[in-house]
């Protein structure tokens, strides 16, 4: 294994909260040698709070990773890679990223926030591929350095939020072809799954098309919509998923509908809480009901076994 401080290039970076206080994340680039299906660029990142009180990140094109570890474990433990939403378009990397990876430590549970490229011709060879590789290659660095993050390499899940569930989806149904150099042979399959109110297929008339043009484009052949449609790439090995949506939801409840009846076809272990309302974007609080989801995720995972407190 390459030296710690060769391998990492560790960076501190403080974002606004949205209560106007400040944190600090420990950031890991993904790609310290260079990011690959990447032009040559400058970068254009923004990140701003919008008039909802949502810190909003722009124009991704150098992915990293925010590592959030829980101040007192006593033994290896499972590990979550997030992926916030934002249509493939932005990233809501507070509400749907640093929040919940919060929680997470509150239940002993690491997290690292993945900000995955948004996807441009402009920045990118290939943009339908550049978010499955980031998250590939999250997977991979946290599965490789197990032992220095004090993780279970064999508890590593991948959770997202709408896009951000069609990628931890992706990476769900397309491990067993590495988009990245793998030169270990890691494990790219994550080993569970959480998403939240997420797009999944592009292919049924309740895809979000919005997610689907930005990814793929707007004339994105036949075979490359059916691909990233992940209702159809389920097998037995797809990992155990839990998912959560809201009835009235504008990404269609259909989403998580059609994924969990894949999984069941398929006998993988799976659990679909649906909300009566809700709609979308609402993170770890729907505000229309007094079920807390991460209760319910915290609860899921002591079952299969991926916690054991």
């Amino acid at each position: 294994m390459m030296a710690l401080n060769k391998f990492f290039i560790i960076c501190s970076v403080i974002f606004p909260l949205l209560n106007s206080s400040t944190f600090s994340q420990t950031v890991i680039p993904l790609y310290p040698d260079g990011t690959p299906n990447s032009k040559r660029s400058l970068d254009a990142e923004t990140s701003q709070i919008n008039t909802d009180g949502i810190l909003i990140v722009s124009k991704v094109s150098r992915p990293t990773l925010s590592m959030y570890l829980p101040s007192k474990k006593t033994k290896a433990i499972a590990a979550v890679i997030i992926c916030p939403g934002g249509g493939y378009s932005v990233l809501a990397a507070g509400h749907e990223g640093a929040d919940v990876a919060k929680r997470f430590n509150e239940m002993g549970i690491a997290a690292f926030v993945l900000k995955y490229r948004i996807p441009d011709t402009e920045t990118m060879v290939n943009k339908s591929i550049a978010p499955l590789q980031d998250a590939q290659r999250a997977i991979q660095m946290v599965r490789e350095n197990a032992k220095i993050y004090g993780v279970n390499a064999d508890k590593i899940g991948i959770m997202g939020f709408s896009a951000g569930g069609h990628l931890a989806s992706t990476a769900g149904t397309h491990f067993e072809k590495a988009y990245i150099d793998n030169p270990r042979k890691t494990s790219l399959r994550p080993d569970f799954m959480i998403l939240v109110y997420p797009v999944i297929t592009f292919t049924q008339d309740f895809t979000h098309t919005g997610s689907r043009d930005h990814l793929l484009g707007k004339d994105a052949a036949p075979d490359l919509i059916k691909q990233f449609s992940n209702e159809l790439q389920v097998t037995s090995e797809t990992p155990p998923t839990f998912l959560v949506h809201a009835k009235d939801d504008e990404v269609s409840v259909q989403n998580s509908i059609a994924f969990a009846n894949a999984l069941k076809k398929n006998k993988v272990p799976v659990e679909l809480y649906l909300y009566e309302k809700g709609g979308h974007g609402y993170g770890m609080y729907n505000k229309t009901s007094e079920v807390k989801w991460m209760d319910l995720v915290g609860k899921w995972m002591k079952e299969m076994k991926f916690v054991f407190k």
